[in-house]
C-alpha cells in the first residue's frame, strides 16, 4: 500500500506516470544500493549476457516493489498537484 505524501521515500513525478527522484534520505539508499548492484552485476555478463538480463529483471522488479510500498501511488500527472 502506498503511503501518503508527507512519508513517501519517492514522490509521483510532477509531468508523466510513475515515480521521480528519491525525497527521502531512505530513497537515495536504495538508489544508490540498486546502483552499485547493477554495476556489479556487469560480472555476469562474462558467462553469459542472459544471466545479466536475468539479473536485471530480478533487480528492477525489486525496485519497483520498494517503489509501491514506499512511495506515492503512482498515477498521471499533468503538473498539477492534484
Amino acid at each position: 500500500m502506498p503511503l501518503p505524501k508527507n512519508e513517501a521515500w519517492f514522490p509521483t513525478k510532477t509531468y508523466g506516470y510513475g515515480w521521480g527522484v528519491p525525497k527521502k534520505w531512505q530513497g537515495w539508499v536504495v538508489m544508490a544500493i540498486f546502483t552499485g548492484a547493477l554495476f556489479a552485476g556487469t560480472l555476469l555478463i562474462r558467462y553469459h549476457p542472459l544471466y545479466f538480463i536475468g539479473y536485471v529483471a530480478g533487480l528492477s522488479a525489486l525496485l519497483f516493489a520498494i517503489c509501491m510500498w514506499k512511495g506515492e501511488a503512482p498515477r498521471w500527472r499533468w503538473g498539477s498537484d492534484e
